[in-house]
């Protein structure tokens, strides 16, 4: 597995030089550690979780993929204005999110972000996975497999599912879709030591596929 630090097609597609951005990602870095974000989240990949005890001793969840997890607006609105994605408070199953991530100002969340957005891994595919409201994903999301007794999902008006892994409410908007799959296809690089299922060989690539497809799919209501 090979962490990629700048995605060069994209700079170009962003009309930035290398050097820009390098100098970009470097500044954010340094708004990255000014604001004590490195207490709780490491950057510097691959996983370096070994044991449950690794896991059980963060404070937060690893950042090294941050690019390739995250759409960039939802990651630099958040920064500036965070709102609990998880209901419990991080590696709890009882405690209550106090909802107390500090804000960042508005420079600096915009600095951090473009940071965070450098960092991708070379095992999320681009353009493998396209957001629908799919009956196949669906079924195995809440039946099948049931990924609904762990994590929040909109379901008409409201949110249904369990609490103890992260909400997918407004998912799609969150994530980077192409994600979603690398992480169900590849939880090994992702999250060696893990409370999440692994669905290698329960899954099917394209139970996998469609699954992906239908958490993209979680948008708001417009």
């Amino acid at each position: 597995m090979k962490t990629v630090i700048i995605m060069l097609t994209g700079l170009a597609l962003a009309g930035l030089s290398v050097d820009n951005a390098r100098a970009d990602a470097a500044a954010g870095k340094a708004a990255f550690d000014a604001n004590k974000c490195n207490e709780c989240h490491y950057t510097d990949g691959p996983a370096k979780e070994k044991t449950i005890d690794d896991v059980l001793a963060k404070k937060g969840p690893e950042l090294w993929y941050a690019g390739s997890k995250f759409n960039a607006d939802w990651l630099g609105g958040w920064l500036a204005d965070p709102k609990p994605i998880r209901l419990l408070a991080y590696n709890s199953l009882k405690e209550k999110n106090p909802g107390d991530h500090p804000k960042l100002a508005a420079a600096d969340a915009g600095s951090v972000r473009d940071f965070l957005m450098s960092l991708t891994s070379g095992d999320v595919e681009a353009g493998k996975v396209k957001a629908k409201k799919n009956p196949k994903g669906k079924l195995i999301f809440t039946k099948k497999m049931p990924c609904s007794g762990c994590h929040q999902y909109p379901d008409k008006d409201s949110a249904k599912g369990g609490i103890s892994g992260p909400s997918l409410v407004e998912a799609g908007v969150r994530l980077n879709p192409d994600w979603i799959l690398a992480y169900l296809l590849h939880p090994s690089v992702f999250k060696p030591v893990k409370d999440m299922p692994n669905f290698v060989g329960l899954l099917s690539d394209k139970d996998m596929l469609n699954v992906s497809r239908f958490v993209a799919s979680f948008q708001p209501d417009k």
